[in-house]
């Protein structure tokens, strides 16, 4: 398929005005394929030679203002329109479009549970042409008329509110100025729960067999979302710019969402069919706002080419955090941002992929698609905290409401949105993007802490980069009245980066914290005597943001190579079992189980490194016997089975259907289990069979998915080879699972002959089966356990020789840089 470049789309855009497309779907024709009938209308300012995108299974027909054009001149995704005169055209396309069973265009699932087919659009970025023609680019706006024809017993839901005209047929209300990427339509027997809000219809929607679990949290989800959408208009001047508000939560979703105006897809896993704690709930909370953010950043006014992506996802991001924060019971958001979130940015600022948070230079459309990265949404964000830090909330607000009062239903670009927020302050908001968004990497902030006279100290901030912050100094003194458990915050100093001055901090602290608050974006170390109180006193910190940056900065050193990892899980092993916050809790756990056992210690140390996290969590475990905190005591029985050394414990858990104490083992938390014992050669093929009875659901489907690839036989990893590189139908949720139980640290020595194979066969798999899956291919499929020097030769080799795509290739730099640091965290 032929991407687009900036350079045609700069071109396009300045030869055509698009008003109108006028789109008939008819899903009844087939399970393989439907029908895609599109009428646009369009102008031409010059005479010119242009093109339209369509990626068809078959084009029947096409006409440009009644003559015919050839089906026979579509070259790969591209028709030409030759000779287009300057004043209006219409164009007419009848194709025929096959659906996807990957999440891209237009996706079709049939759910094991009740065998009742659903179909919904995912046309971001370039894939609105495997659904109906169109000139495929952000800065063409046009209203879109959508009309769909469905089998009798399905709802359509559109942008638009949606109309049955009877014999299947649904006409969705036009829309005002969109791109065509945000153009949607979910089709299906959906279970809908319906309310209005300030006059505005809001729905919510899902599979049939996932309706009892919608239904129990409806309340929740509609309070959220009303909460949300009421301090959007409390901050924004501009009303919400659209007829309705529906969210459907729909099968084998590629993101956590997507904020198309009117219709917000999500991923249905976040309609919970086992218990999850209230962490969770507060992530799910927050995709809400983000995406409602979208609908004016991003929706409203969208972004003019595809290097401007973190206009839309840096701003929802920020907005998501700060508006949950403010408007719902979840207050303390900025500590998961600040212990999940961040390191996702942080990580990939470091990695030779690494780009500005505002890159000068998208080529083309395969380039913009590797930005949708930690960059783009947790730096980005993190950029936007600083900002509001040193600008002040109030002008970022003015300035933000001037950009959709001038560029709203159009597009904006950076310099665009500098423009806005320089009219509402006289500080120099051009430099500050330059020195923040145009630049990579991450900044060091280093303490350094000098005697003065009669004892008193002063400090000084070792800045290693190139950025300004505003941040606050933490002073910490020990409690004395609890011989030293805790630490009591003296002070908390304004400090900007760099120093002009030395600065003044009294007597000296137990601990000095550089960034306390978490207001910036930088890696901080500590001072010699501030190490010391932590490893001492860090669950003693009086807040959890606070808390959260120390264990950052802790993750940081070990990744660095600064700190030992079997420091951390000292630290985790001492601190956690005292911790009060579940977000804390989840990430830290999260680095020492994901990174730490599985991939930062050497072999030999693997035994005691599980052995420490097993203590750990059977400490939580017993803490919470009370009932008081079950969402703790969730998180630690997941952690207690994934990090099993033996399956004595766990094997009784399953048999017995039940933790002793609680809880009772859902169809998550069974499946956990099962995977966990596969991993160790405790159950076989007829246990996983057995519990696939018990739960034929999609996810039911997944977790037998995995448990079967992570079988320790020579037999189970062959087939399960076979099914992700060899057959192509696996859906991209399955093939994800089926991958996520190939590679095991346990069973190194059983898939070692499986490295140099995945080199060679991922080329070819992603060549043909397009991004989404070259991207999990890369991600999931991906042997992190191989952590020696040969498989990071193999992988070089790979770089260098083989015709990667370009989403494949990304995902390979990221991951053998992954592995080189692992080398070398071992090695130090």
């Amino acid at each position: 398929m032929s991407v687009l470049t900036r350079d045609e789309a700069q071109t396009r855009a300045k030869l055509l005005d698009v008003h109108r497309y006028t789109i008939a779907l008819d899903l009844t024709t087939g399970d393989e394929t439907f029908a895609s009938r599109t009428v646009v209308k369009f102008t031409a300012r010059a005479e010119a030679d242009t093109f339209v995108e369509l990626k068809p299974a078959e084009l029947r027909e096409a006409t440009l203002d009644g003559h015919p054009l050839d089906p026979e001149t579509l070259d790969e995704n591209r028709l030409p329109l030759k000779g287009l005169t300057a004043g209006e055209h219409e164009l007419r396309i009848d194709a025929v479009m096959r659906y996807s069973r990957t999440g891209e265009g237009m996706h079709r699932f049939t759910d094991p549970t009740d065998s009742e087919t659903y179909v919904y659009t995912q046309l971001f970025l370039d894939d609105v042409q495997r659904v109906f023609a169109a000139f495929d680019q952000p800065d063409l706006k046009a209203a879109f008329d959508l009309s769909v024809k469905a089998p009798e017993n399905w709802t359509v839901l559109a942008n638009g509110i949606t109309t049955d005209l009877g014999d299947g047929t649904w006409q969705a209300a036009p829309t005002p100025l969109i791109s065509t990427y945000l153009v949607a339509v979910a089709a299906g027997p959906w279970h809908s729960v319906r309310t209005e809000h300030r006059g505005l219809p809001f729905g919510i929607h899902c599979r049939r067999s996932l309706a009892p679990y919608l239904d129990q949290d409806a309340d929740e989800l509609f309070e959220i979302t009303q909460q949300c959408y009421d301090r959007y208009h409390e901050k924004f001047e501009e009303p919400y710019p659209f007829d309705s508000y529906d969210q459907a939560f729909v099968p084998e979703f590629n993101a956590g969402a997507m904020e198309n105006p009117g219709l917000v897809t999500f991923r249905d896993e976040f309609v919970y069919r086992s218990a999850v704690t209230d962490t969770e709930r507060q992530t799910r909370a927050m995709v809400i706002a983000h995406e409602m953010a979208h609908m004016w950043f991003g929706d409203l006014v969208t972004l003019r080419w595809w290097d401007d992506i973190w206009l839309n996802e840096s701003f929802a991001e920020y907005m998501g955090y700060q508006t949950l924060t403010e408007a719902t019971r979840f207050t303390d958001t900025w500590v998961d941002f600040g212990v999940m979130r961040k390191g996702w940015g942080y990580d990939a600022d470091q990695r030779p992929s690494t780009h500005p948070v505002a890159p000068e230079a998208v080529d083309d459309t395969a380039s913009a698609l590797l930005n949708f990265d930690g960059i783009s949404y947790a730096k980005g964000a993190s950029a936007l905290r600083q900002l509001v830090t040193w600008l002040g909330e109030k002008d970022f607000l003015a300035g933000i409401n001037t950009h959709f009062a001038r560029h709203r239903f159009a597009n904006a670009a950076l310099a665009d949105f500098i423009d806005s927020l320089a009219s509402a302050t006289e500080r120099d908001v051009h430099a500050w993007a330059d020195t923040w968004l145009r630049t990579t990497g991450v900044d060091t902030l280093r303490p350094v802490v000098t005697r003065g006279e009669e004892g008193t100290y002063t400090l000084q901030v070792e800045h290693k980069g190139s950025r300004p912050h505003r941040i606050a100094v933490g002073l910490y003194d020990q409690d004395v009245a609890d011989e030293g458990r805790h630490l009591v915050l003296r002070d908390r100093l304004d400090l900007d980066i760099p120093q002009t001055a030395p600065l003044p901090i009294g007597k000296r602290p137990a601990l000095l914290l550089l960034n306390d608050g978490d207001l910036t974006y930088t890696k901080v170390r500590f001072d010699t005597d501030s190490f010391k109180a932590v490893t001492e006193s860090l669950s003693g910190l009086p807040s959890p943001l606070t808390r959260a940056v120390v264990w950052n900065a802790l993750r940081d050193a070990v990744r660095d190579g600064e700190l030992p990892p079997t420091a951390y899980l000292d630290a985790a092993r001492a601190h956690l079992p005292h911790e009060t916050d579940l977000a804390l809790v989840q990430g830290v756990l999260a680095f020492a189980a994901g990174y730490v056992t599985d991939r930062y210690v050497t072999p030999e140390q693997r035994p005691a490194a599980l052995a420490t996290l097993s203590s750990l969590c059977r400490d939580l475990i017993r803490r919470t016997e009370d009932g008081d905190n079950p969402g703790l005591r969730l998180i630690a029985v997941r952690h207690c089975i994934d990090v099993a050394a033996h399956p004595d414990t766990i094997a009784a858990w399953l048999a017995e259907g039940t933790v002793p104490g609680g809880p009772e083992l859902d169809p998550e938390l069974r499946w956990r289990v099962l995977a966990r014992l596969a991993v160790l050669g405790a159950t076989d093929e007829s246990a996983i069979a057995a519990e696939l009875e018990r739960d034929l659901s999609a996810t039911g489907q997944e977790g037998a998915a995995r448990c079967r690839a992570a079988l320790p036989t020579v037999e189970a990893k062959e087939r399960a080879w076979e099914a992700m590189f060899t057959r192509d139908d696996l859906s991209n949720y399955l093939f994800t699972a089926t991958a996520q139980g190939f590679w095991q640290p346990e069973q190194t020595e059983l898939v070692r002959q499986y490295v140099p194979r995945y080199y060679e066969d991922v080329v070819a798999l992603a060549a043909a089966r397009g991004p989404a899956i070259a991207v999990a291919a890369g991600r999931s499929a991906f042997p992190d356990y191989a952590i020696d020097e040969d498989s990071l030769r193999l992988g070089e080799a790979c770089l260098r020789d083989a015709d990667l795509t370009p989403a494949l290739r990304r995902k390979l730099v990221d991951q053998l840089d992954d592995l080189g640091r692992a080398l070398r965290v071992r090695q130090a």
